[in-house]
């Protein structure tokens, strides 16, 4: 199936509030569909006669070498989704040889969602994805928690100082979870009663400082996301960061900022090289991908491609989102005349509407 076939079958499938719920963004959506758009605006400059019949599409990230190029971004709620929520999307991703962002609103806690992954590979990549707890202690037991699981590194959001203003949550009332379900990673934090839950944070509080010193309090790799900056990514960089994420929470945030994709370049050059980069947003074909490595990233990370794919058809239809964007990204790889990601460059990517070196795109 398609992933427009999947998509079309999520929204079938889903309680209207809770497909808005994942498909809706902040404000008047301009960022959600221009993170799309953008994609759109470029195009690639294949190199012929240099190709292989063989590919490597492998990629080292922090706790995670000989990853596919394509990562499942964290996403909140997956048991409103399907009922194997979470589980079923780290058995795929496991699967797939991807890694998996599972995030601090998941309703299944860390240590089932990498038991779950361990159920399909022996030794999957299942980084962590958490907020900066205005409270310290918050913030140590979820790392702890994180490392006692297994995930392989952890992904600190850092673009939400307060919740994204989601029109279609407001229209349909969409503010709790419904009974039975919950944010897992929550429960049982310090200050909170035995089984109780704490708020996930959204707080304006945390500083630079303050990642430096969850950087310092794990020996695990500590990526940062949300960044569009360049200053930012240098002074992520500064603080101990091992990787960056360039992202705008999938235009759920702010209704005003650039599309992701957009900003990586610059993201790439401030940099250098001294870590990963990696971008999510928008990545909605295998092209998309190749853009985006072309570009400078590592990898891409996938959010509501893979919900639509797990409310659709559970662990399969995940697999099959995961399976789909790799196998065409192969594809175009070998239309670049690349063997490997490091092949595509930032000279093979013009935009559609300017003017390039010998004529006009």
């Amino acid at each position: 199936m398609t992933l427009r076939a999947l998509h079309d079958a999520a929204r079938e499938a889903l309680d209207p509030a809770h497909y808005d719920y994942v498909a809706g963004g902040a404000g008047e959506e301009r960022v959600l569909a221009g993170n799309e758009r953008a994609f759109d605006r470029y195009a690639l400059l294949p190199r012929v006669l240099r190709g292989a019949e063989d590919r490597d599409t492998a990629a080292d990230l922090p706790g995670a070498r000989r990853a596919a190029p394509v990562v499942v971004a964290p996403t909140a709620f997956h048991r409103l989704m399907h009922p194997d929520g979470e589980r079923a999307t780290a058995r795929a991703a496991a699967a797939e040889g991807a890694v998996l962002i599972t995030g601090t609103a998941a309703t299944t806690a860390v240590a089932d969602v990498v038991a779950a992954a361990r159920e399909t590979a022996p030794d999957p990549a299942v980084w962590f994805q958490l907020y900066l707890h205005p409270r310290p202690a918050v913030t140590e037991a979820l790392v702890r928690r994180a490392e006692k699981a297994g995930c392989t590194a952890l992904v600190v959001t850092v673009d939400s100082p307060v919740f994204g203003r989601h029109t279609r949550d407001l229209r349909n009332g969409f503010t709790d979870l419904p009974p039975g379900y919950a944010a897992e990673n929550m429960r049982d934090l310090p200050g909170a009663p035995p089984g109780a839950l704490t708020d996930i944070p959204m707080s304006a509080s945390p500083t630079w400082r303050d990642f430096g010193e969850l950087a310092r309090m794990t020996s695990l790799p500590v990526l940062v996301k949300g960044v569009l900056h360049p200053a930012d990514a240098r002074l992520a960089v500064e603080h101990g960061a091992a990787g960056v994420v360039v992202s705008n929470h999938g235009g759920r945030q702010s209704d005003a900022v650039p599309a992701a994709v957009d900003c990586l370049p610059a993201v790439v050059r401030a940099v250098a090289g001294r870590v990963p980069v990696l971008l999510d947003g928008g990545v909605r074909r295998g092209s998309d991908v190749a853009v985006a490595l072309a570009l400078g990233a590592a990898a891409v990370g996938v959010g509501r491609p893979v919900v639509w794919g797990l409310a659709a058809e559970g662990e399969a239809g995940v697999r099959s989102v995961l399976a789909t964007l790799r196998d065409e990204y192969d594809h175009t790889l070998a239309l670049c005349g690349g063997r490997r990601n490091a092949d595509l460059t930032e000279d093979m990517v013009v935009t559609r509407d300017v003017v390039t070196r010998g004529g006009t795109w």
